[in-house]
């Protein structure tokens, strides 16, 4: 999966992900960081990437509509988050992209469990 890095996630987050052979970027490698949300996507559309990020605002379907990207997945830690929930939080996505296609999709990930947006059909 070729996946971008938000500058909110780090080298051990990008390391973990190659390993598991996945393609990855970074907001920070490219030196684009302190983009604006909707240029960050637009980036990511353009290279055909999924978008990996803590960024909150984008886990909202109404603005960031995931439907049009090869996919968002949002990070969700815990108050006050130790290494371990990091690097699990990260395991979980690994796992998650492993099973399923995020490509369209909104992925709310949190150690151990992955919610995905359902839009209303109609």
């Amino acid at each position: 999966m070729r996946l971008k890095l938000d500058e909110n996630l780090g080298i051990r987050c990008a390391d973990l992900l190659r390993s598991a052979d996945h393609d990855v970027t970074t907001v920070a490698e490219q030196k684009v960081c302190s983009s604006t949300d909707e240029k960050l996507l637009e980036k990511c559309k353009a290279e055909k990437r999924c978008l990996v990020t803590l960024d909150m605002e984008f886990a909202n379907p109404l603005i960031f509509d995931p439907v049009k990207t090869e996919g968002i997945a949002v990070l969700r830690l815990p108050p006050k988050p130790t290494p371990d929930d990091f690097l699990d939080t990260i395991r979980t996505l690994i796992g998650g992209l492993s099973q399923k296609e995020i490509r369209g999709r909104l992925w709310t990930i949190q150690r151990g469990r992955i919610r995905e947006y359902q839009p209303e059909e109609g």
